[in-house]
């Protein structure tokens, strides 16, 4: 996800967004626990797009 489609994006499209990274992000951490885990750089890239997200909502709940 980059930077510029975050700031496209609206407050409830990010909600659902966020929703879904967190589901993944669940999963990531019970495949690693199993071994499973193929690249387990993917927990940081969703841990960032997590923050990314939660950033935006919050921005635009100020605004």
């Amino acid at each position: 996800m980059k930077k510029k489609d975050t700031k496209k994006m609206n407050k409830e499209q990010a909600l659902k967004d966020l929703d879904k990274l967190k589901k993944d992000l669940f999963n990531f951490r019970f495949q690693k626990v199993n071994g499973q885990l193929t690249n387990p750089s993917k927990i940081n890239i969703i841990k960032k797009n997590i923050a990314r997200l939660k950033t935006i909502i919050d921005r635009k709940a100020n605004a």
